[in-house]
């Protein structure tokens, strides 16, 4: 599987405008900016969002609660990892409810929610249940593939318990980790905005969604979808940056990566 950041490095230049070039065709020959407004209209009405307040404060928010989510589920799904490899009923009582997470649609868990939480806090929780099960399933994949034979020999040279984990376990599970971050933040983004759009929380970039689908406004609609693939682009290479900075420190060559 190729990942998300190799396809990324793919994407050409010359590609990217020929998809705005099909674009302006396609709103010309439509020619109704309330069913798709043009790249130029969308850039402009980008160019007025970035002056209000408003604009950061909602980008705020919304980064905010989805980071808060992914963060949770990334520390839970490898504590849970690490007891489920060390407990087998651990394992077997968060199956059923991985299934069931992994099988219900982000739609129907976003609305069950509402039920229980506040607004402001959906997009939190919903980008937590969506990305724990990828973590989860990643850090005990790699905690299972870890040699025996290296455990051992740590054992006979008396190696301590936190030696092992940096030196041995973590040359193991950080393939399997990094792969599930990264298919996890993008999830993240995309279940938190749903969220948002569904609950509506104050101030947040899922609300000036909806209000664009009610008020027709096609050219703030596209504008805040530009946003958001902006700043969960940003976000990921941020954070696996940091983590590439920690892989180097497991290993004893921790260096600023350019």
């Amino acid at each position: 599987m190729i990942s998300t950041m190799a396809q990324r490095k793919q994407i050409k230049v010359w590609a990217i405008l020929f998809w705005l070039i099909v674009w302006q065709i396609i709103s010309m020959m439509i020619a109704k900016s309330y069913i798709i407004a043009s790249p130029m209209t969308v850039i402009q009405t980008l160019l007025q969002l970035v002056v209000h307040f408003d604009f950061w404060l909602r980008i705020l928010f919304s980064l905010c609660k989805i980071a808060l989510g992914f963060f949770i589920a990334l520390l839970l799904g490898i504590l849970l990892a690490m007891l489920a490899h060390r407990f087998t009923m651990v394992k077997d009582v968060l199956t059923p409810f991985l299934f069931f997470v992994k099988s219900v649609p982000v739609a129907s868990f976003i609305i069950v929610l509402l039920l229980w939480v506040s607004t402001k806090n959906l997009s939190m929780i919903t980008a937590a249940l969506i990305v724990f099960p990828i973590i989860y399933e990643n850090v005990l994949e790699g905690i299972i593939q870890t040699n025996p034979q290296m455990l051992e020999v740590a054992k006979v040279f008396e190696i301590t318990k936190v030696n092992q984990v940096r030196y041995i376990y973590a040359s193991y599970v950080l393939p399997y980790l990094k792969a599930g971050c990264r298919i996890g933040l993008g999830l993240a983004f995309k279940a938190g905005i749903a969220s948002e759009v569904i609950g509506l929380p104050k101030l947040s970039i899922g609300e000036k969604l909806f209000d664009a689908k009610i008020f027709l406004a096609t050219n703030e609609l596209f504008a805040w979808t530009i946003v958001i693939v902006i700043v969960s682009i940003l976000f990921e290479k941020i954070f696996m940056y940091l983590f590439q900075q920690l892989e180097c420190w497991l290993k004893g060559e921790f260096v600023w990566i350019k």
